[in-house]
């Protein structure tokens, strides 16, 4: 059997173990962004919809042609569901979601004259639009120092002991309850890069993570193996 990682001193609920992550994070990536394409707050709503078990760059390639065509709510609505279905058919569940597109659209021009509300409760009241979705529109366009907890978020919370939940939302108010509100705005891209390109899910790549020595994960690895007590004196 394995060793057990060594715990990093402090728990989740110590706030100078939390301030040095993230600050660790400011560090490495002053200026976070998120990796979906958009050109103002309606294609970003669009592509949010549109990333709902898809990848960014599979999202991405099919929405330049759309948005190229179809950046406001009135010009999707005039390209036509048959026509937005055309042009997503390469994202999954392309079909339900171009329907939400043009019911969305629809909604945005008849109840906000066009613009993206910047009220949580008006956004999840768009099809397609929950709750996660509604914080990455909050806090990409309008700077609101929201949370959106994606797989990414969910599975770096719990590993870095920074937060305990069953579903995402307890995820989030934990988030919510520990993060320094000085780091709030860039907190979710922190957190959803760190699992997208080092936290992996599968194999993290504890080797370049620059809170590995804060973590308190059993999944620790090094070159392929589990931390051990020869690995402790290489990375301490």
């Amino acid at each position: 059997m394995a060793p057990k990682a060594r715990r990093a001193k402090g728990g989740r609920h110590s706030p100078e173990r939390v301030e040095e992550i993230f600050r660790r994070f400011a560090a490495a990536n002053p200026e976070p962004r998120g990796e979906l394409e958009y050109v103002n707050p309606y294609t970003l709503l669009v592509a949010v919809v549109l990333s709902a078990q898809a990848t960014d760059a599979g999202v991405n390639k099919a929405t330049r042609g759309l948005f190229a065509v179809a950046d406001t709510p009135r010009k999707m609505l005039a390209l036509g569901l048959d026509n937005v279905q055309e042009r997503i058919k390469t994202i999954g569940l392309y079909r339900n979601k171009a329907k939400n597109v043009i019911a969305l659209s629809e909604r945005l021009l008849a109840e906000h004259g066009g613009t993206v509300p910047m009220q949580r409760e008006a956004l999840e009241a768009l099809p397609g639009v929950g709750r996660k979705t509604a914080n990455v529109v909050l806090n990409i366009a309008f700077g609101e120092p929201t949370l959106a907890v994606d797989t990414h978020v969910f599975r770096v919370a719990h590993r870095l002991d920074l937060a305990a939940g069953k579903t995402p939302l307890e995820v989030e108010l934990g988030l919510l309850k520990v993060i320094p509100e000085t780091y709030l705005q860039h907190a979710h891209h922190w957190l959803i890069l760190h699992g997208r390109y080092v936290c992996q899910a599968r194999k993290p790549r504890c080797d370049v993570c620059v809170v590995c020595d804060l973590c308190h994960s059993a999944d620790k690895w090094f070159d392929g193996a589990p931390r051990s007590a020869a690995a402790e004196k290489v990375h301490p």
